[in-house]
């Protein structure tokens, strides 16, 4: 999410500001969980929820084929059988007893819909790069600039930006229970990714007014919204159990009631008061004391989840080779051994790539990983010869968001870079996530901003595509590479993991030399709970499984 990414195209938990309390919402002696989460960024549409906030939202009240285990493995939802004997065309068979919240049927046109609607240039979602292998997604990613007095399927005249096709031509409804996927090449891990909220099913009613639908949508999942004025914005949202959800994933509790905390100290304060029941990240004032106010409640543990800073191309002095060489000096400059060990007391690894320890294909020894270590001498030469080409004045800073807890690792790098580089460096704060990322949006940065990734699907490829592929939707950035696009397409078209791992492996190597990103740590899974709940247990994406929490 990864937002993701995060993702966030950012991730990483990000508060906005909200009521500091966790009241329960429903009747008395209902078991609604209270925890926290962030005003999203976005209407709740799942192709176009990128970031954290909306993202364990539309997990919580949508299902798509399949759903991921706490390890992250594969497990079927909608779907009763997804195969194929090419790994290139795929028959999808989904189980007749599904319906949507308001009764509607799930359909194979609910998804085959769904997905259209997500991949049309037309309709700019965030998630469209998600159906980019579906032959017949660069047809839809077009419009018509010269209609020509061509005409739709309806017999009436064309428009100037009328579509080209009404979907893919990838994607074909069988009957009520089958579609069928031809993806553009070979890709035997396709079904991995098919979890990812991107890819779930949309009720008739949702065409006639998506932006309406996205204020108070209709879903499928485990929860739904406990009313139509249940999202108060910039508040919390309520949720409730769906009776007639029949997937794998029951909820165990009555509800969810996710409050948008203005801070995560505020957050950690209502668990430690009783009133809110988990919270998902420990704030830095806490770090040293959370395993003695929580000693039997807290967890910190591996995720896959990556932070890191990106440096924009379109800023003077960070592109071509002067910007390589400014990257790979910033890099060396930076001490995240010891920044782990002291603002993040453990919670943090010290980054050797572009993905996590927990994803199946990691490696500790990609070629030209050097460049992450700590190194100050290579650094100011570095640095020395980049002044050669243009010399560097002027301030350089990191934008970060004042509401989630970053400043003070923010400090600690931006202080790393200043003496050892010897120039003037400072963070930027934001008052909100939302603040900051419209200034990514925008191109409007002035210098560096911090950034992440938190695991859609567990796979190497969905922290390298999204944010570094040409294009790619949280590419904000504008990082363009043939070699490293290239691997990934080879990647993704290998016919088995080892022959993708080891093209991916090679594209980070490519990422390794030019640095579109500063990859800095990887985060943990750290959240404490009250003792007014059982069960608590956090995914491999360091997200808790609400449904298997139980009110004591």
């Amino acid at each position: 999410m990864g937002i993701v990414a995060i993702a966030l195209a950012s991730t990483g938990a990000l508060m906005l500001s909200g009521c500091a309390g966790g009241a329960e919402t429903s009747a008395e002696g209902s078991a609604i969980i209270t925890t926290n989460g962030t005003e999203p960024q976005m209407s709740l549409i799942p192709t176009n929820t990128t970031e954290v906030g909306g993202g364990k939202i539309i997990t919580s009240i949508f299902a798509g084929l399949v759903s991921y285990s706490a390890s992250g493995e594969i497990q079927n939802e909608v779907a009763k059988s997804i195969e194929s004997d090419d790994a290139t065309n795929w028959t999808v068979t989904l189980n007749d007893d599904w319906t949507f919240t308001n009764d509607e049927p799930v359909t194979a046109q609910s998804f085959v819909d769904a997905w259209n609607y997500g991949a049309l240039f037309d309709n700019a979602q965030g998630s469209s790069y998600f159906f980019d292998n579906i032959v017949g997604f660069s047809d839809v990613q077009n419009s018509m600039d010269d209609p020509s007095g061509a005409v739709g399927e309806d017999g009436a005249p064309m428009q100037v930006g009328d579509p080209l096709t009404d979907g893919m031509s990838g994607l074909k409804v069988v009957d009520d229970t089958t579609f069928t996927v031809e993806l553009a090449g070979t890709e035997a891990d396709w079904p991995l990714r098919l979890g990812y909220s991107a890819y779930s099913p949309l009720p008739s009613v949702a065409f006639e007014d998506m932006d309406a639908f996205g204020q108070n949508p209709i879903g499928n999942g485990p929860y739904m919204l406990a009313s139509a004025d249940a999202w108060q914005h910039d508040v919390q949202i309520d949720l409730v159990t769906n009776p007639n959800y029949a997937g794998v994933r029951t909820p165990k509790n009555d509800g969810l009631t996710i409050i948008f905390f203005a801070s995560f100290d505020a957050g950690y304060a209502a668990v430690q008061g009783g009133d809110l029941d988990v919270l998902d990240q420990i704030p830095e004032s806490a770090l040293a004391s959370y395993e003695s106010d929580f000693p039997d409640t807290f967890v910190n543990e591996p995720a896959a989840v990556f932070q890191a800073f990106n440096m924009p191309y379109y800023l003077e002095h960070w592109s071509g080779e002067e910007g390589k060489l400014r990257r790979a000096a910033l890099s060396m400059a930076i001490d995240r051994a010891e920044i782990t060990d002291v603002v993040f007391q453990g919670t943090r690894t010290p980054a050797t790539d572009f993905t996590s320890p927990v994803i199946a294909g990691y490696s500790d020894s990609l070629k030209g990983s050097e460049v992450l270590e700590y190194n100050p001498e290579e650094a100011v030469a570095l640095w020395a010869e980049a002044d050669a080409i243009s010399p560097y004045t002027g301030t350089f800073d990191i934008a970060y968001n004042s509401d989630g807890p970053h400043q003070a690792w923010v400090d600690a790098v931006v202080n790393s870079v200043k003496n050892t580089l010897g120039i003037d460096a400072v963070g930027k704060p934001y008052p909100t996530f939302a603040a900051a990322i419209d200034d990514r949006d925008t191109q409007a940065l002035t210098g560096g901003t911090r950034a992440g990734w938190q695991a859609d699907y567990p796979s190497l490829y969905n922290f390298l595509a999204p944010l570094y592929k040409t294009g790619a939707g949280s590419n904000y950035e504008g990082y363009s590479s043939e070699a490293f696009d290239t691997l990934l397409t080879d990647g993704a078209a290998a016919s088995s993991v080892e022959e993708a791992t080891a093209k991916y492996v090679e594209a980070q190597e490519v990422l390794l030399q030019d640095l579109p990103t500063i990859p800095l740590w990887y985060q943990n899974t750290s959240g404490v709970w009250s003792d007014t709940v059982s069960n608590v247990e956090f995914g491999r994406d360091s997200v808790p499984l609400y449904h298997e929490i139980t009110k004591n």
